[in-house]
């Protein structure tokens, strides 16, 4: 847009409501791409020009009618325009994400947080754990550590440890521990899955590995492709490393344990390549699919029936 567009937009409009109309009307004709907090034009609109104007997202409704002063006006344009030229996620330029109810601060170091396991640490993973208090919790492929900073809130007696391979992210989760004042409850760990990481069992493995093959990834819009690739693919080109990381669980699961795992739409791939495992995939009631749950026992009886075929 040229100077002169945005003066008449600056002229025209002038309420919060407005911008965030008209916000998500330009990102709709420039055919964006969304997924990274929310799903639509007006949500991602909403979050970039609130931020701007220093407004939460909890912000009464009145104060959409507010009229913005003229330098309000061009900030708001401008973070629209940003977002339109640049593809990067709204979440990469406020350096925000919501996750499970909380506010994370997030940068291109890391995935933007936005697993649907959100749902289930909301509902203390019931009812997959039943009577179990978990008091030993990993997060494993942690990126900003949103996963494993939810799980602490909501399990104050436990204790996490959260890994990662990057230590780039680990350096981000270990930013947003600070935002939210965890202390030591959370532990990070550099670590290629279970590869740096001590012997301990664990009651709750809780991970949203890398399982989008490199091909498939560089197949995605614009947005995503700012996102740390390893973070998607793990370096592969199919699900060597969900295979790994179902093997080795059961040397850190406690005997009564649980395995949460997130593998997305490659869950079908999943259960062509091991149509035996026995994982139940979750219902989530706010959307999403491809996580699933497995019992320590169970796991255990299958791993030591894949390895007895193979040797």
């Amino acid at each position: 847009m040229t100077d002169n567009d945005n003066n008449e937009i600056a002229s025209t409009l002038t309420r919060v409501l407005d911008y965030i109309r008209w916000g998500a009307s330009r990102f709709v004709a420039a055919e964006l791409a969304f997924g990274h907090g929310s799903d639509n034009a007006i949500d991602e609109a909403a979050h970039l020009v609130l931020d701007t104007l220093r407004l939460g997202p909890e912000m009464p409704d009145a104060y959409l009618d507010a009229t913005l002063t003229p330098a309000e006006r061009a900030a708001v344009i401008a973070i629209i325009e940003r977002r339109i030229e640049s593809r990067q996620p709204a979440a990469y330029i406020t350096r925000k994400a919501w996750f499970a109810g909380l506010e994370f601060f997030v940068d291109e170091r890391v995935i933007v947080p936005r697993s649907p396991i959100a749902e289930l640490i909301e509902t203390e993973f019931q009812p997959w754990l039943g009577h179990r208090e978990p008091l030993s919790i990993l997060d494993l492929c942690t990126g900003s550590g949103a996963i494993a900073i939810a799980c602490a809130l909501a399990f104050p007696e436990a204790r996490v440890v959260a890994t990662d391979a990057s230590a780039d992210a680990l350096d981000v989760a270990r930013i947003n521990s600070d935002k939210h004042d965890i202390g030591p409850q959370v532990e990070y760990v550099e670590a290629d899955l279970f590869d740096g990481l001590p012997a301990e069992r664990f009651d709750l493995i809780v991970s949203n590995p890398p399982y989008v093959t490199r091909d498939e990834w560089a197949g995605l819009a614009p947005e995503y492709l700012h996102e740390p690739g390893f973070a998607f693919h793990g370096d592969t080109n199919d699900l060597s490393l969900v295979t790994r990381l179902l093997f080795d669980a059961c040397d850190y699961l406690s005997d009564d344990g649980l395995l949460i795992l997130e593998v997305g739409y490659s869950a079908f791939l999943l259960e062509q390549t091991h149509p035996d495992l026995p994982i139940t995939w979750v219902e989530l009631e706010r959307g999403g699919l491809g996580v699933g749950v497995l019992e320590a026992e169970d796991l255990r009886a299958w791993v030591d029936a894949q390895r007895e075929t193979t040797s």
